[in-house]
């Protein structure tokens, strides 16, 4: 069954992909949910009309995405977490604080789009995690715990 995403899905495609699925993934999920919609013949010649209007805009926001990941490279991120005697941190460390870290050294980078590669993190250290800024633009960056 191919089916045209709506939205961006982990491991299966982009936005605005013709995918190819099993028929039961894309119709009690994929098209309930809202991700996708089924690619019949008039579906994809409105979608390739609508790909032809969109490429314009979508060079504009790799560029944006490309300019986010340059900054990536440079900036330099510090989590500050309460720790215990053993180095162990209260908590962990995820998405969200790393993205609010982010957002505080000036850049902008959506917490749905971080994805830590050792999670969980509960110990100080420096680390690695990867943002997906566009479908053609990833950057990894490291980033630091430390103790308050």
């Amino acid at each position: 069954m191919e089916v045209i995403l709506k939205k961006n899905v982990d491991k299966l495609g982009y936005k605005d992909e013709v995918v190819t699925v099993k028929n039961g993934y894309g119709r009690n999920f994929l098209i309930p949910q809202g991700y996708a919609k089924l690619a019949t013949v008039s579906e994809k010649k409105a979608h390739t009309e609508v790909l032809k209007q969109k490429s314009h805009k979508e060079s504009k926001i790799q560029e944006d995405a490309t300019a986010v990941a340059a900054k990536l490279e440079t900036v330099v991120v510090k989590i500050i977490s309460k720790v215990g005697e053993n180095g162990k941190i209260f908590g962990s460390v995820n998405a969200v604080l790393i993205s609010e870290a982010l957002r505080k050294e000036g850049v902008e980078v959506d917490r749905k789009s971080i994805k830590i590669k050792d999670e969980p993190i509960r110990e100080i250290g420096t680390y690695e995690a990867t943002a997906n800024l566009h479908k053609e633009v990833k950057q990894d960056f490291k980033f630091e715990v430390v103790g308050e």
